[in-house]
């Protein structure tokens, strides 16, 4: 599925990271992708409460749970900076997929990093 929001379009997520030679760009590139993917599945699911978002969003978060084992592996953690980064990133989506008044917290509360 093509995203059709085009402030995600033209969104560089996980910039911060990219630009930080600590964290691998190849390792950035999955978490890209899972971001990517929450997109898609708002823009499929059309979710029309705060409830329905968290429940997208937990599974993202599950996912960047995951990821973090590859950060390590590469030699990187996903610490402050990249918590950081990521949590700003959900908050972004959150914003652009019309839902203002998310909790940043609730967001990202299932995350192990």
């Amino acid at each position: 599925m093509a995203i059709t929001n085009q402030q995600v379009v033209g969104r560089a997520f996980l910039r911060e990271m990219y630009d930080d030679l600590y964290f691998p760009d190849h390792v950035v590139d999955q978490g890209k992708a899972i971001l990517l993917r929450l997109c898609e599945r708002i823009e499929d699911k059309r979710p029309s409460d705060l409830e329905s978002l968290y429940a997208l969003t937990q599974a993202a978060t599950e996912e960047f749970n995951l990821l973090d084992r590859e950060f390590v592996a590469a030699g990187s953690e996903i610490e402050t900076v990249a918590r950081e980064c990521i949590c700003d990133e959900f908050c972004f989506v959150a914003s652009v997929y019309g839902f203002t008044d998310a909790d940043a917290e609730v967001l990202t509360s299932g995350r192990d990093w």
